[in-house]
């Protein structure tokens, strides 16, 4: 025998009882104590107001006023019920003032994920240049690498991620291009590729090419332009987890690398710095969601961007 389901105990708010013009009249009412006046400290005609008053109060059957000859007098359960409706209308205004300080065109926080061979290096000048432009932005900052960050684009757990575009990007992503930016060879000073004065890429290959860990689209990249395989020794694939773990070694004698140019830091007098033969370089930019609803508003960030990026070092995209 089927078993008779029993009626939930909870009530269950009807929206259509209780609306803010509602909680707005009870709480005008009490205040000027005449339907008149609230009427029109509201703005509305006194039939409007009394009559969806005298609605509400029967869909609720509760009586928050009195009507009589001489005014209006507030109920008890009206005492009760227009204190709620005081809490209910500034919990609204809070409400209200909280979107009012998400200034257009973001309206919240835009998370930001940035790859950490681009972060230490362009952040210094981007994100005062969008603070200038946008000072109402919020823009938490995430680290991690190429296919972390897309992960977290997916999962929705960052807005746009400041990376090197990679090929095929645009397919899944929206893309902007900033700024294109140069490799440079580095090696420490009297390296017999020093009095070049550009390095062939694929002379690195037999020079103790230095490179950065799995995991860093910068690594892929640095092997390409020099068309260069890593040997499978470890110790002769020499691994580093930053570039500035490379610069460091390079100039104490280690070896040779390839920096990308906003990365080749302040002069060092223990390194020589040279471009390649045929301009290998990345391209930075920032992708997101297509289907993000702010896709419009990510567009703008790029501007601010361009104009504060050292162009004596990269090229404008």
């Amino acid at each position: 025998m089927a078993t008779a389901q029993r009626s939930p105990t909870t009530a269950v708010f009807d929206p259509r009882a209780t609306s803010i013009p509602v909680l707005r009249y009870l709480v005008a009412v009490a205040e000027h104590g005449h339907f008149g006046r609230a009427a029109a400290a509201c703005r509305v005609s006194q039939p409007s107001l009394s009559s969806l008053i005298a609605q509400w109060e029967r869909r609720m059957r509760c009586q928050v006023f009195e009507r009589g000859a001489r005014g209006i007098r507030i109920t008890p359960a009206g005492e009760r019920v227009v204190a709620a409706a005081r809490t209910a209308l500034a919990t609204i205004e809070a409400v209200e003032a909280a979107a009012a300080e998400a200034k257009p065109p973001f309206f919240g926080p835009v998370r930001l994920g940035v790859i950490p061979t681009v972060g230490p290096y362009a952040l210094p000048f981007a994100v005062p240049a969008l603070q200038r432009a946008f000072p109402n932005l919020e823009l938490p900052i995430r680290e991690g690498t190429t296919g972390d960050l897309l992960a977290d684009l997916d999962a929705g757990r960052i807005d746009i991620a400041l990376l090197a575009l990679l090929p095929g990007m645009d397919a899944r992503y929206t893309v902007l291009g900033l700024y294109a930016e140069p490799f440079l060879a580095a090696m420490p000073r009297g390296h017999r590729l020093a009095s070049q004065t550009e390095v062939d890429p694929a002379a690195l290959s037999d020079a103790g090419l230095l490179l950065l860990d799995e995991g860093h689209c910068l690594r892929e990249q640095a092997l390409e332009a020099c068309r260069y395989r890593a040997p499978a020794s470890v110790g002769a694939d020499f691994r580093a987890t930053s570039l500035e773990t490379l610069r460091q070694i390079v100039a104490s004698g280690g070896g040779v690398t390839l920096l990308p140019a906003l990365a080749a830091g302040e002069d060092d007098r223990r390194l020589v710095l040279r471009p390649l033969r045929g301009g290998a370089g990345r391209s930075i930019g920032l992708v997101w969601r297509p289907q993000d609803p702010r896709s419009d508003a990510y567009r703008s960030l790029g501007d601010p961007i361009r104009r504060q990026a050292p162009r004596a070092q990269v090229r404008i995209l």
